[in-house]
């Protein structure tokens, strides 16, 4: 099941992602959970952008990619 994230912004464009996601970026010293929830909703933010900007559509899904892929890294066990 996947995890709850919150509700996530409104955006229609890459753009708008982008300008959203840095607006709601949690300060550098914030826990490990708050930047995981912050990456995993980035990412669903970028994949629903993926589908509606179709001229960003690649771009957009890297970027749900990039922010899933720095959510997994916070999974990782510390060693």
């Amino acid at each position: 099941m996947a995890e709850d994230v919150g509700p996530v912004p409104q955006v229609r464009t890459l753009m708008q992602a982008h300008e959203a996601l840095v607006a709601e970026r949690p300060e550098l010293n914030a826990p490990a959970k708050t930047w995981r929830r912050y990456y995993l909703r980035s990412a669903r933010v970028y994949a629903e952008v993926a589908e509606i900007d179709r001229g960003h559509h690649h771009e957009a899904l890297y970027w749900a990619d990039r922010e899933r892929r720095k959510a997994e890294e916070l999974e990782a066990p510390a060693q």
